[in-house]
């Protein structure tokens, strides 16, 4: 940690391990703040971007164990918009050139199977996304805007046929809140963050935080985001948002793929959750058999397999794909050291989660360097730990 600091790669950042419930490593280097020279500590807040996306798949699932919904439902049923929609035909290089298509499930917008896609993808409707900037940020608007906007546009492909890392998790989002009927801000802050005790997670920078909102860098010259025309700007750490003048700071867009701001511990309260099978401070939100059933596979193989041209927070050989995160599937075709069944995912600034069930291990990462894959640091930090377990 303290290298990639010392190389201008990080700002700052920490780690914490919890083995067996028990926190067995904390560590924090570097700045949080290279403008004001504040330290990146154990309070320090960020942006955890996509890892939103595992704590928006268990609201989802909290209410499907409540019988709201089943997985094979079309999202047409809660977004009429999405009744009839097209999907480009192949080899598509217009947005025009579609034929009919099938609403696509709340199962394929949970597993990225859907036809949707993210505005930094290559393609033809990532093009198209790019163009009308569908990317669900904190001053976007409201939530079901943003989403009627999204379905207005054709799929990138049949559902169910390919994978591609995309938007789905924030229409669920506002699934969430047509069958709850409330903000998504609102479930989880009351079903999800009061139970757990994550005291300092909003899709906004909580009041009284002060200075503890870290700040964003990129090693681009162009959009932290822009991986499609991405260039190095000489400088590493190009300050891209900051505390003070953050969007984060007045979010009204409640983005379940991306928009959640946490400190380190609290996500691990989260993750822990995940790996005691829906359970913590003796507040149950998830059956174990349902925990199990979002941790398992839900792929007809790899990710590999089902032809993805997208971008993605983790590798694509040996790695499946559950509802909310990744799955190991052989930790020999990752070509990263794990376990088989090991659950994780990365936000877009370079944060990283992952929990071993076999091992019961929950690890978290937070730095604040946007895109995630200019550093390898996800596959190193894998590697560091299990070659720190002997048993």
């Amino acid at each position: 940690m303290q290298r990639y600091v010392d190389e201008r790669k990080y700002p700052g950042s920490s780690v914490l391990v919890t083995r067996g419930g028990e926190e067995v490593y904390f560590n924090s280097c570097g700045l949080r703040s290279l403008e004001m020279n504040l330290p990146f500590e154990r309070d320090t807040l960020v942006r955890i971007y996509s890892m939103t996306k595992p704590v928006t798949s268990v609201a989802v699932m909290m209410l499907a164990e409540r019988g709201m919904f089943h997985l094979d439902a079309p999202v047409s049923s809660f977004i009429p918009g999405f009744a009839e929609m097209q999907a480009l035909v192949p080899g598509a290089d217009r947005i025009d050139q579609v034929e009919p298509s099938t609403s696509p499930t709340l199962h394929q917008l949970l597993t990225h199977t859907s036809g949707l896609s993210y505005p930094f993808n290559p393609g033809v409707l990532a093009q198209a996304m790019d163009e009308q900037d569908l990317m669900f940020k904190p001053n976007q608007g409201e939530l079901a805007g943003m989403v009627d906007q999204v379905a207005k546009l054709p799929l990138a492909f049949q559902p169910g046929t390919r994978w591609e890392y995309s938007v789905g998790i924030d229409v669920l989002g506002r699934v969430v809140e047509v069958v709850s009927g409330k903000t998504l801000a609102q479930f989880f802050a009351e079903e999800i963050f009061e139970p757990l005790e994550m005291t300092e997670t909003a899709f906004w920078v909580p009041e009284g935080a002060g200075d503890r909102f870290a700040s964003l860098y990129t090693p681009l010259a162009g959009d932290a985001m822009a991986l499609n025309a991405s260039k190095s700007g000489g400088e590493t750490l190009r300050l891209v948002d900051q505390a003070g003048r953050s969007p984060f700071e007045s979010a009204r867009m409640f983005s379940g793929g991306g928009g959640l701001v946490g400190t380190i511990d609290d996500y691990q309260r989260f993750a822990e959750m995940l790996r005691r099978g829906g359970e913590a401070n003796g507040h149950r939100l998830l059956s174990p058999n349902t925990l199990n059933f979002m941790m398992r596979n839900h792929l007809p193989g790899d990710i590999a397999s089902m032809g993805p041209q997208s971008f993605a927070e983790q590798p694509m050989e040996g790695m499946g794909f559950g509802l909310g995160g990744a799955v190991v599937l052989e930790p020999g075709r990752a070509r990263v050291p794990g376990s088989v069944g090991d659950f994780s995912w990365g936000g877009m600034a370079s944060t990283f989660f992952w929990l071993d069930r076999a091992k019961d291990l929950t690890v978290v990462f937070f730095t604040q360097l946007s895109p995630s894959s200019s550093y390898p640091s996800r596959s190193e930090l894998k590697a560091l730990i299990h070659g720190a377990l002997i048993e």
